[in-house]
Protein backbone atom coordinates (compact mmCIF):
# COMPACT_ATOMS: atom_id res chain seq x y z
CA UNK A 1 0.00 0.00 0.00
CA UNK A 2 2.90 2.38 0.68
CA UNK A 3 3.88 2.03 -2.99
CA UNK A 4 0.63 3.62 -4.10
CA UNK A 5 0.54 6.25 -1.33
CA UNK A 6 4.06 7.62 -1.87
CA UNK A 7 3.93 11.38 -2.57
CA UNK A 8 5.72 12.37 -5.79
CA UNK A 9 6.02 16.02 -6.82
CA UNK A 10 7.17 17.59 -10.06
CA UNK A 11 10.97 17.82 -10.16
CA UNK A 12 11.54 14.92 -7.72
CA UNK A 13 14.30 12.46 -8.55
CA UNK A 14 13.05 8.87 -8.87
CA UNK A 15 14.64 5.48 -9.56
CA UNK A 16 12.95 3.22 -12.08
CA UNK A 17 12.88 -0.21 -10.47
CA UNK A 18 10.72 -2.69 -12.38
CA UNK A 19 8.36 -4.86 -10.34
CA UNK A 20 8.02 -8.08 -12.35
CA UNK A 21 4.76 -9.04 -10.62
CA UNK A 22 2.92 -6.14 -12.27
CA UNK A 23 3.04 -6.03 -16.06
CA UNK A 24 0.87 -2.95 -16.60
CA UNK A 25 2.80 0.26 -17.10
CA UNK A 26 6.12 -1.57 -17.08
CA UNK A 27 8.95 0.39 -18.75
CA UNK A 28 11.21 -1.06 -21.42
CA UNK A 29 14.15 -3.01 -19.97
CA UNK A 30 16.69 -0.28 -20.83
CA UNK A 31 15.18 2.03 -18.23
CA UNK A 32 15.41 -0.44 -15.31
CA UNK A 33 17.82 0.97 -12.71
CA UNK A 34 17.89 4.45 -14.26
CA UNK A 35 17.30 7.66 -12.35
CA UNK A 36 15.15 10.42 -13.75
CA UNK A 37 13.14 13.51 -12.87
CA UNK A 38 9.35 13.61 -12.53
CA UNK A 39 7.84 15.86 -15.22
CA UNK A 40 4.19 14.69 -15.18
CA UNK A 41 1.83 13.04 -12.71
CA UNK A 42 -1.36 11.27 -13.76
CA UNK A 43 -3.93 9.21 -11.90
CA UNK A 44 -2.00 5.92 -11.99
CA UNK A 45 1.36 6.76 -13.59
CA UNK A 46 4.28 9.12 -13.35
CA UNK A 47 6.06 10.81 -16.25
CA UNK A 48 9.81 10.46 -15.82
CA UNK A 49 12.48 12.26 -17.84
CA UNK A 50 15.50 9.98 -18.31
CA UNK A 51 18.74 10.57 -20.21
CA UNK A 52 19.56 7.93 -22.85
CA UNK A 53 22.74 7.66 -24.88
CA UNK A 54 21.96 7.28 -28.57
CA UNK A 55 25.02 6.85 -30.81
CA UNK A 56 27.27 9.72 -29.67
CA UNK A 57 24.78 12.03 -28.02
CA UNK A 58 22.56 12.05 -24.92
CA UNK A 59 18.84 12.36 -25.58
CA UNK A 60 16.33 13.27 -22.87
CA UNK A 61 13.52 10.69 -23.06
CA UNK A 62 10.09 11.24 -21.48
CA UNK A 63 8.36 8.03 -20.46
CA UNK A 64 5.29 7.24 -18.39
CA UNK A 65 5.75 4.53 -15.78
CA UNK A 66 3.20 3.21 -13.32
CA UNK A 67 3.79 3.97 -9.64
CA UNK A 68 4.59 0.32 -8.89
CA UNK A 69 7.79 0.55 -10.95
CA UNK A 70 9.10 3.78 -9.38
CA UNK A 71 10.65 4.66 -6.02
CA UNK A 72 11.98 7.91 -4.58
CA UNK A 73 15.68 8.35 -5.26
CA UNK A 74 18.27 9.22 -2.65
CA UNK A 75 20.76 10.60 -5.19
CA UNK A 76 20.50 14.23 -4.03
CA UNK A 77 20.39 13.66 -0.25
CA UNK A 78 24.14 14.08 0.27
CA UNK A 79 24.19 17.18 -1.94
CA UNK A 80 21.28 18.82 -0.08
CA UNK A 81 22.87 18.04 3.29
CA UNK A 82 26.16 19.58 2.13
CA UNK A 83 24.41 22.73 0.88
CA UNK A 84 22.55 23.12 4.20
CA UNK A 85 25.79 22.64 6.14
CA UNK A 86 27.60 25.20 3.97
CA UNK A 87 24.82 27.76 4.50
CA UNK A 88 24.97 27.20 8.26
CA UNK A 89 28.75 27.65 8.21
CA UNK A 90 28.39 30.91 6.22
CA UNK A 91 25.86 32.33 8.70
CA UNK A 92 28.05 31.44 11.70
CA UNK A 93 31.12 32.98 10.02
CA UNK A 94 29.21 36.17 9.22
CA UNK A 95 28.08 36.49 12.85
CA UNK A 96 31.65 35.97 14.08
CA UNK A 97 33.05 38.30 11.41
CA UNK A 98 35.40 35.64 10.08
CA UNK A 99 36.39 34.89 6.50
CA UNK A 100 35.97 31.34 5.18
CA UNK A 101 38.67 30.10 2.82
CA UNK A 102 36.66 27.42 1.02
CA UNK A 103 33.54 25.34 1.44
CA UNK A 104 34.31 23.03 -1.47
CA UNK A 105 34.95 19.33 -1.03
CA UNK A 106 38.65 18.53 -1.06
CA UNK A 107 40.30 15.26 -2.08
CA UNK A 108 41.92 13.18 0.65
CA UNK A 109 45.61 13.74 1.28
CA UNK A 110 47.98 10.87 0.57
CA UNK A 111 48.82 8.64 3.51
CA UNK A 112 51.93 9.75 5.41
CA UNK A 113 55.16 7.75 5.01
CA UNK A 114 56.55 5.60 7.77
CA UNK A 115 59.60 3.48 8.56
CA UNK A 116 59.28 -0.23 9.20
CA UNK A 117 61.47 -1.43 12.07
CA UNK A 118 62.58 -5.02 11.70
CA UNK A 119 62.34 -7.25 14.78
CA UNK A 120 65.45 -8.92 16.16
CA UNK A 121 66.05 -12.66 15.98
CA UNK A 122 67.13 -14.97 18.85
CA UNK A 123 70.81 -13.97 18.57
CA UNK A 124 69.95 -10.29 18.95
CA UNK A 125 70.67 -9.37 15.32
CA UNK A 126 68.22 -7.46 13.17
CA UNK A 127 66.42 -9.64 10.65
CA UNK A 128 66.97 -8.86 6.98
CA UNK A 129 63.71 -8.16 5.13
CA UNK A 130 62.83 -10.71 2.47
CA UNK A 131 62.39 -9.25 -1.01
CA UNK A 132 60.10 -10.81 -3.56
CA UNK A 133 61.27 -10.81 -7.17
CA UNK A 134 59.69 -12.03 -10.37
CA UNK A 135 60.98 -15.38 -11.61
CA UNK A 136 62.50 -15.02 -15.10
CA UNK A 137 60.55 -16.80 -17.82
CA UNK A 138 62.36 -19.70 -19.46
CA UNK A 139 61.35 -20.97 -22.83
CA UNK A 140 61.28 -24.79 -22.80
CA UNK A 141 61.32 -25.79 -26.45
Amino acid sequence: MTTYMAPYKLGDHVDIKVNGAIHKGMPYRYYHGRTGKVWNITKSAIGVMVNKRVKGRIVSKRIHVRVEHVKASRCVEEFKARVADNEKTKVEAKKAGKWIKTLKRLPKDPKPGYIIKMPKDEAGKKKIPSVLCAVPYELLA
